[in-house]
């Protein structure tokens, strides 16, 4: 029985879904294929176009076809900041640790360790938390003078789904979103799920403009906005104190409430979050997994009165209640001192691994911040994203793409985002080393038999 193109297709597919074809890898020539599948020639140029349709391939003239994109458990394409990969180098996700962490976790958990004390921090515990808790909550996400009333303070299993929360009580279903027109990829895959169009809203070199959300309201109204105003993901940038009091100006007046991810601004915590600026419309969204461990899953949703109930309601509903060991973990590090060690070192450590960066980069159009984790870089003529992220995992270096972030159905930048934060200082010397003579290169001069 002869084989139709589909059914090969949904095997080649099968095969990026389970692993065995990993981003990168370069598919044999059409005319090799058709003979290894037994098809006629015709057929296999119907896969590859297949292939390239549904966004799992990339083809280039005088190159090959490449697997361009990991694969979502939705069916939907992920193009990076999915799972670690094994064996290759990591510069997509984002995991700052440093040399001293481990010690310091295990001597602010000794109290923890006692079996009374371990029995007390594994019973259940609702979103609200703890008052002792929510009082050393407060400590940690204090920046810039500013500090949170400790019972607006919600906690969830990780920030992830604080995120989620806090977008299906302020956003219903069908609703829209505005975001910046580059943002964090997660909150993509969450619109998706909860049915929720997104507005892109443009920026220039300070971050979102405020002027781009009052347009994007009267065009239809915004149910909220996400907004990233310290040390956006990608960009690096840090809003100034000007534009921070034009947006939190425009946003009662509109009548619409701000989601503040400040997951990375414990980097800048000389800066303060919009939520000063605008408390009353402003929830603010962070975690604990950069700031003290990736493991560590407890996030936080500083959310304004009128807002209160109706996010925890979500947290409960959604199952995303916190884990009472992580609150009572959390709160001995803060008292004993262990949560401003970890932030002093790794405001350290992100600094030098910018000189890394900077050391390596240099002479390209790379953005970011000297106290950053990750940076942009605007890669060149006559570099795609697509094909430089192949031609990285092909020496074994993962990166993300521009198209990961971008909303809408706009160009994607001639871009990736680089991160800092994963490997040793050793190997992200190294990593960088072979991007940058890579990037120096011609993708022509990469073909191989």
């Amino acid at each position: 029985m002869s084989k139709d193109y589909q059914s090969v297709a949904d095997a080649v597919a099968a095969e990026i879904a389970s692993g065995s074809l990993r981003p990168g890898d370069r598919l044999p020539p059409q005319r090799e294929f058709a003979r290894q599948h037994g098809i006629a020639n015709s057929t296999a140029t119907r896969v590859y176009q297949e292939l390239a349709r549904r966004g799992l391939t990339l083809g280039e003239v005088g190159r090959g076809t490449f697997v361009r994109a990991a694969w979502a458990e939705s069916g939907v394409i992920a193009p990076a900041l999915t799972e670690p990969a094994v064996g290759r180098i990591d510069l997509e996700l984002n995991y700052p640790v440093v040399p001293e962490q481990s010690a310091l976790l295990a001597e602010g958990l000794a109290g923890l360790s006692r079996p009374d004390a371990l029995g007390h921090a594994l019973r259940p515990v609702g979103a609200a938390g703890l008052p002792a808790v929510q009082a050393s909550a407060a400590d940690i996400l204090a920046c810039g003078g500013w500090r949170a009333d400790p019972a607006r303070i919600l906690f969830a299993g990780n920030g992830r789904q604080a995120v989620s929360a806090v977008i299906t009580a302020l956003v219903p279903q069908g609703g829209r979103l505005g975001v910046e027109e580059l943002t964090y990829p997660v909150v993509k895959a969450v619109a998706a799920r909860l049915g929720i169009t997104l507005v892109p809203l443009a920026m220039d070199g300070a971050g979102l403009i405020p002027e781009a959300v009052e347009e994007a309201h009267a065009a239809a109204p915004l149910h909220a906005v996400y907004v990233q105003p310290r040390l956006h993901n990608p960009l690096s940038l840090s809003m100034p104190t000007q534009r921070m009091e034009r947006l939190a100006d425009l946003l009662p007046r509109l009548g619409i409430p701000a989601v503040e991810d400040a997951v990375w601004a414990f980097l800048r915590d000389e800066l303060p979050p919009l939520a000063a600026y605008a408390p009353e419309r402003t929830v603010l969204i962070d975690s604990l997994s950069k700031r003290i461990a990736p493991g560590l899953t407890l996030g936080f949703a500083v959310a304004p009165e009128a807002m209160a109930s109706e996010i925890a309601a979500a947290l409960r509903s959604g199952g995303w209640a916190p884990m009472r060991f992580a609150l009572e973990a959390a709160h001995h590090w803060q008292q004993d001192g262990t949560v401003k060690k970890l932030v002093d070192a790794k405001q350290r450590e992100a600094a030098a691994r910018q000189e890394i960066a900077a050391r390596y980069l240099a002479g390209f159009a790379v953005r970011s911040d000297p106290r950053s984790y990750h940076c942009w870089w605007q890669l060149p003529r006559p570099w795609r994203a697509d094909t430089f992220v192949a031609a990285a995992a092909r020496h074994g270096i993962g990166v993300v793409p521009a198209a990961a972030f971008t909303v809408g159905g706009g160009h994607a930048p001639n871009a990736i985002r680089v991160g800092l934060a994963s490997p040793r200082p050793d190997v992200l010397s190294q990593a960088l080393g072979v991007l940058a003579e890579l990037a120096r290169s011609a993708p022509e001069d990469l073909v191989t038999d």
